[in-house]
């Protein structure tokens, strides 16, 4: 038997509860007329007609003419002044904020998760995406129907363009494709309403266009080397602004609500910085392994079996359909900052049976996924070494292929032959291809940095990423001309790369 709030029933005065067993603070940072959460939500359409994604491709061709997400600009004041313009959605909901370099997505998708199974409706912001954009836009736990995403840049649009116009007559730039869609996520969830909103950082953070957002959770994934030159060339200087989420508190009516500040693992150098700004803000701080951590993982079929330290105690035999030591990780984080948005602590744990089944429920497409059998063929998002790292332990650790072949794409301003390095221990051959993006590496310059790592008898290009992967299904099943069973391929290096790899296997935006 569990409450509202998805703890088990027992008395409200444990972890600073009020008489009627809300958390304290919770109920000051939720709209005063919340949406009846035993009424069914309206169905969300799971398909879109061919007039939808044509018009949908309209808008897409109109947003690609703006400043490219990949570039950012140490300002928040266009995406402030179009929220004005809008009433400030965002602040008509709690949220919690994700920032970090790896297992930002995973993360959010956890947590997402969680808080469905605790009987909360959720908005999702999630970048980039895969195979369509409405993937960035979820409301309980599906992506938005293409109708509700153009309909809502129409509506949104001449505002946009108040804004653009009052930038460009300061000199400064049209507003960029990654903060419309940023007020256009914050607008879906005020209007659907959502009870929560769980928000992914597109890049760094401090000057992130979600940040705008008052995050009651703050959370920090594993911070590595990425968007040097945008975040800086050092760890500390990119945990410098991906700390740039933590906020102190917001005084409100009802008081005000401490925010908590949830931490991934990280190297001593960056959890200073991250402390310091918790400090500096007058957070809680949750960190992993010292306030809560993974106890045991057993590798399962389809996944592993968890028993997790979290802030309110053990919860054992929590089944995750991920695979890898980085998603287990990854789901303690997820569910310590679920618990600290609850108020969760001292023996004061959430409904167990509710955290089972919000975890079994996860979905995180191109996260070492399968995409088909005989031979395996999986796609992953590793897009930088540290991420390529954890793909190769999770493929080392819980699968024994008697032959493994990699199908790796690359972005331009990636590190590739840190990728390929990362990678060259797990892989018996490498065929280098390009994914299909107008930013992505050439398959030839690509081609030199895997001949200088994995030698010219293990590296085979092709252009085209059908023909690579044919190749590498070629070269898995087959060695020293005999047929060899138990083989894979891992088709990597790039989200552009996974999503490309899904449409391949006519796997459905998801």
């Amino acid at each position: 038997m569990s409450d509202d709030n998805g703890f088990p029933e027992e008395d409200p005065a444990v972890l600073g509860m009020d008489a009627a067993g809300d958390p304290l603070g919770l109920s000051a940072i939720m709209d005063e007329d919340e949406p009846d959460r035993d009424a069914e939500p309206a169905p969300l359409r799971v398909t879109d007609s061919a007039d939808e994604l044509a018009e949908l491709a309209d808008v897409e061709a109109e947003l690609d003419t703006r400043w490219p997400e990949t570039k950012i600009e140490p300002s928040l004041t266009r995406i402030a002044t179009l929220m004005d313009l809008l009433g400030s959605p965002q602040h008509g909901y709690p949220a919690i904020h994700i920032a970090g370099t790896n297992g930002k997505t995973s993360v959010t998708r956890m947590v997402d998760a969680l808080l469905s199974a605790l009987h909360r409706r959720t908005g999702r912001i999630t970048s980039p995406h895969l195979q369509r954009v409405t993937e960035r836009i979820s409301v309980d736990g599906r992506p938005i129907p293409a109708r509700t995403y153009i309909d809502t840049y129409r509506e949104l649009e001449p505002y946009i363009t108040m804004v653009d116009d009052s930038s460009t007559t300061a000199g400064g730039p049209r507003m960029s494709k990654f903060e419309v869609l940023t007020a256009m996520a914050y607008a879906v969830f005020a209007e659907a309403p959502v009870d929560v909103a769980v928000v992914e950082t597109g890049m760094g953070g401090r000057w992130d266009a979600t940040n705008v957002i008052d995050g009651t959770v703050s959370v920090i994934t594993p911070i590595a080397m990425d968007h040097a030159d945008y975040l800086g060339d050092t760890l500390t200087a990119i945990a410098g602004e991906k700390a740039g989420i933590i906020k102190a508190a917001e005084p409100d009516a009802a008081g005000t609500v401490d925010p908590v500040t949830v931490i991934a693992e990280q190297s001593p150098e960056v959890m200073d910085v991250l402390l310091r700004a918790a400090v500096d803000a007058g957070t809680i701080v949750a960190r992993q392994g010292s306030e809560f951590a993974v106890l045991d993982s057993v590798i399962a079929v389809g996944g592993q079996m968890l028993t997790i330290q979290g802030l309110g105690g053990v919860y054992d035999e929590i089944f995750v359909p991920l695979h890898g030591a980085h998603q287990a990780a990854n789901a303690a984080l997820a569910l310590a900052a679920v618990e600290a948005f609850f108020g969760a602590g001292a023996d004061r744990q959430l409904d167990i049976d509710a955290v089972r089944a919000g975890f079994a429920t996860v979905e995180n497409p191109g996260r070492l996924e399968r995409l088909r059998s005989a031979p395996t063929v999986f796609a992953d998002a590793a897009h930088n070494p540290h991420g390529a790292a954890a793909l190769a332990q999770a493929l080392a650790e819980e699968f024994d292929f008697r032959r493994l072949v990699g199908v790796v794409g690359v972005l331009g301003d990636k590190d590739a032959r840190g990728v390929l390095e990362a990678l060259e221990p797990v892989l018996d051959a490498v065929v280098v291809t390009d994914n299909g993006s107008p930013r992505a590496l050439d398959p030839e310059s690509l081609a030199e940095y895997a001949r200088e790592v994995f030698g010219e008898d293990r590296v085979v290009v092709k252009p085209f990423l059908p023909d690579a992967v044919e190749a590498a299904i070629a070269l898995a099943e087959e060695a020293d001309g005999e047929r060899v069973s138990g083989a894979g391929v891992v088709i990597t290096g790039s989200v552009v790369t996974a999503g490309a790899a899904r449409t391949l296997f006519g796997k459905e935006p998801s």
